[in-house]
């Protein structure tokens, strides 16, 4: 039986490339990619949250490395981790949506396509998955345990991830009982009748269990002076809205005059905005943990943590206008930080996210850069990082060079979205444009766009009318990079 570890992972690119010094000589770096789910490019102090506390990812940023043009793979889950994990952009990935496999778990990422954590392992790193995967049933060819994890513990499915009081969680390939009475992800509370918390609140909340095996993976990796990749991927801040207790505490009830019924899907809440800046705060806790259990056996200077979420938050509800879907007040939160589009969208507010790292020693301390990276680059990045041979396939870029500030800024490609769900959408940055297209799937297409992210980051006004030569420059790239996808099927006119 596998031992129950804890790994702690932050999703963004690696270290120092390490390929070209003798063996011998190289103490490999230890590598924590943490993935938080549908956290917004504004919900952090250090990106300017002010009612939101997250003193612990605040001080990664200030010991590290704060990227202000770094974006998600896909606007969504599963497409987005999968973008991570092979390299491949969403024109090439094999999972495009989040397609689900019943009983439980989503679409398996195809036996033919290498996880770059695959590489990892042959190069003699202890790895783990330590949260959600998504990314394929157990038992498929999609089990983390077939791909590159020496260790898989949490949510395999992301709709059973929707509740913090689940049924069960995974250890490895077993199923573990935690909550013989659950509570569901989704219901509504009666119109007529107080919402009680009692009934939407479980005896063992799934976080906890989380971070202590992602603890525990740390210690026996460093007391067996055995390198590790750590993927951590906790469910903060998707909805429901169930945050533990501890964490909702630190919030002013004088904040919630109305309480949230399920009106927009999810379970009710008394406490809406308290309880989504508890789940924030509660996720900051956890990297806070990771990095005093870091710092207690002495590898925090020979690990890499990289800190980042898997889209923008949450989007607006169909039935309410008072609230985002699952009972998120995005606008009070600011949690766009004035970006246009939420989740599912291609627009910034879908895919510009949060990210900082840190590798003390390696990366400048209370650094910025404006340098454009997506999650195709992680796997070149990461393989640098710690002088192991990059995938053969891939779509991204090492900005290896970026992280150190080696005053090298590597070429950087187009970054190119294609994604059939929300109407089906496409989108392709070049330099400072992006070009997109959505409701591809629909009887009448929209319209191209074009914007000018270094002076309209809020894609308010449509260039496309007079820069003809930038939709046809879109049009190319995606001639080039778009492969057929008969799972996941999306057309572009003229493409």
């Amino acid at each position: 039986m596998r031992p129950l570890t804890l790994l702690a992972l932050t999703t963004s690119t690696a270290g120092l490339c390490l390929a070209a010094q003798p063996a011998g000589d190289i103490k490999k770096p230890n590598v924590v990619f943490i993935l938080a789910d549908d956290l917004g490019w504004g919900e952090l102090g250090c990106y300017g949250q002010q009612k939101i506390k997250t003193p612990n990812i605040d001080k990664l940023a200030r010991e590290g490395l704060r990227f202000t043009n770094s974006y998600s793979g896909a606007p969504v889950c599963a497409p987005a981790r999968t973008t991570l994990m092979t390299g491949l952009h969403l024109g090439n990935s094999p999972i495009r949506g989040n397609k689900e496999i019943q009983p439980e778990g989503q679409f398996p990422i195809p036996a033919e396509h290498t996880l770059f954590p695959q590489l990892f392992q042959n190069a003699g790193y202890a790895t783990a998955v330590v949260g959600k995967w998504g990314m394929g049933p157990v038992g498929s060819e999609g089990d983390p345990l077939k791909r590159g994890f020496d260790h898989f513990f949490g949510y395999n499915c992301q709709r059973m991830a929707h509740s913090y009081y689940p049924p069960h969680l995974w250890n490895d390939d077993r199923k573990i009982i935690i909550n013989p009475t659950p509570v569901p992800g989704r219901a509504k509370s009666p119109p007529d009748q107080p919402v009680d918390m009692a009934t939407w609140t479980g005896a063992q909340h799934a976080s906890p269990l989380i971070i202590e095996d992602a603890l525990r993976f740390i210690d026996a990796q460093a007391k067996a002076q055995k390198p590790f990749f750590l993927y951590y991927t906790p469910t903060e801040p998707h909805v429901s809205l169930m945050p533990e207790k501890e964490y909702l505490d630190r919030y002013p009830e004088s904040w919630d005059a109305d309480a949230y019924r399920g009106e927009n899907g999810y379970t009710p809440q008394t406490r809406p905005r308290a309880a989504y800046a508890a789940m924030i705060t509660g996720l900051d806790a956890y990297v806070g943990k990771i990095m005093a259990k870091l710092d207690e056996l002495g590898i925090a200077d020979n690990t890499l943590i990289i800190f980042t979420s898997d889209n923008g938050t949450t989007l607006p509800g169909r039935n309410s206008k008072r609230w985002n879907t699952g009972g998120v007040d995005a606008d009070f939160f600011n949690s766009t930080a004035g970006l246009r589009g939420f989740k599912g969208s291609v627009y910034e507010g879908g895919i510009r996210i949060p990210c900082v790292m840190r590798w003390p020693g390696k990366i400048p301390a209370g650094a910025t850069t404006d340098f454009p990276t997506y999650f195709p680059d992680y796997a070149p990045t990461l393989c640098a990082a710690a002088g192991i041979e990059k995938p053969a396939r891939g779509d991204g870029v090492n900005f290896l060079p970026v992280m150190l500030d080696k005053g090298v800024r590597p070429e950087r490609n187009p970054m190119v979205w294609v994604f059939p769900e929300y109407g089906g959408q496409a989108a392709v940055r070049v330099g400072e444009y992006k070009v997109l297209r959505r409701n591809l799937n629909k009887k009448q297409p929209g319209d191209w766009e074009v914007y000018n992210l270094a002076n309209d980051i809020g894609e308010k006004e449509n260039l496309a009318s007079t820069r003809a030569d930038l939709v046809k420059k879109a049009v190319e790239i995606f001639k080039k990079e778009k492969r057929p996808n008969a799972i996941f099927p999306v057309n572009i006119p003229g493409v």
